[in-house]
């Protein structure tokens, strides 16, 4: 298995947690550590927030040692506003830092930042450079096939990146029109692979050990994110692993395993995030989890009224 190094971080495979909103926090991130991914991505951080001391990101920019590598990603849309945070928090203990220019929420895109820089090319060669300067970590950019598919710009975005500084490139291979409907275009993934020097990661779709193996061979790309697939199964990152080096599919958890973890998960939010908010945040968790387990759909129902941790433990007693 190749070795992936981003600027001089030395990962010890090409698998890579995504950053996804309200998912990948502190105790999920060190979930998936266990199972081997080679980098972990935080959750989004807004650089004005940070900028405005907003309380709520000193939780989103917390890190643990034995999480690392660790990338941290900002996103913003002004230059000297996310070189200067790059700057500020560059003493904090991640390893890489990323610049989203992938995220299609409303929001985030109506507010020019995200995957509306896609439509701003001048504007992103000004970002990155800037940032780049800013700080001495490698800088890593998060990318989207185009804004629509009438501005598929994935390639002359990926080469102004480049052009830049940055140390790397992840490619979600959709629009924003499609947020993350329709199938990943792994296509423009291998061109942008083809058209840089520095490492490219494939994001898209990638959400079983086989079809990650499929998008390294079918794209050529260095890396692979794997998201949404690793919502309730942090044991992808493992499986994979074993079966790009084994070519065998290892046997699923266990649903006694499924339901320890699922309480350690809960043990490690609550701690994190206190009960009230760690228990209302792991609903969504518990809902992943038991996906395609009998009764499921009832347990999904069941779980959005629980509000301790007593209560999970004696609902997860049923599966």
């Amino acid at each position: 298995m190749k070795e992936l190094v981003i600027g001089d971080v030395k990962l010890k495979n090409p698998l890579v947690l995504a950053p996804m909103a309200g998912v990948t926090d502190m105790p999920f991130r060190m979930l998936c550590k266990e199972q081997g991914v080679g980098l972990i991505c935080m959750e989004m951080v807004s650089a004005k927030a940070v900028l405005y001391k907003n309380k709520n990101t000193e939780t989103l920019l917390t890190t643990a040692p034995e999480e690392r590598p660790v990338s941290l990603q900002l996103f913003g849309s002004d230059p000297a506003i996310v070189s200067r945070i790059a700057a500020e928090i560059e003493e904090r203990p991640f390893d890489i830092l990323d610049i989203n220019m992938g995220c299609p929420v409303p929001k985030v895109v109506n507010n020019g930042e995200g995957s509306a820089l896609m439509k701003n090319p001048a504007l992103i060669r000004e970002l990155v450079s800037q940032t780049v300067r800013a700080v001495k970590k490698p800088v890593t950019v998060k990318i989207r096939k185009g804004f629509d598919d009438a501005h598929v710009n994935a390639v002359e975005i990926a080469k102004i990146i480049e052009d830049c500084g940055a140390a790397a490139i992840a490619v979600h291979g959709r629009t924003r029109e499609q947020y993350y409907s329709g199938k990943a275009d792994w296509d423009i993934i291998r061109q942008v692979k083809e058209a840089v020097s520095i490492p490219v990661i494939g994001n898209g779709d990638a959400d079983t050990p086989k079809k990650v193996k499929q998008m390294l061979e079918q794209t050529g790309c260095d890396g692979v994110m794997i998201g949404r697939g690793a919502q309730g199964n942090p044991w992808i990152f493992s499986q994979t692993l074993h079966y790009l080096e084994t070519g065998e599919l290892p046997a699923p958890p266990s649903k006694e395993e499924v339901r320890q973890t699922m309480l350690r998960h809960a043990r490690m939010q609550l701690e994190f995030k206190g009960t009230y908010t760690g228990i209302r945040e792991m609903r969504k968790h518990v809902a992943w989890y038991t996906a395609g387990f009998p009764h499921s759909a009832r347990l999904r129902g069941l779980i959005n009224e629980i509000e301790t941790y007593e209560e999970l433990e004696k609902l997860l007693e049923r599966l």
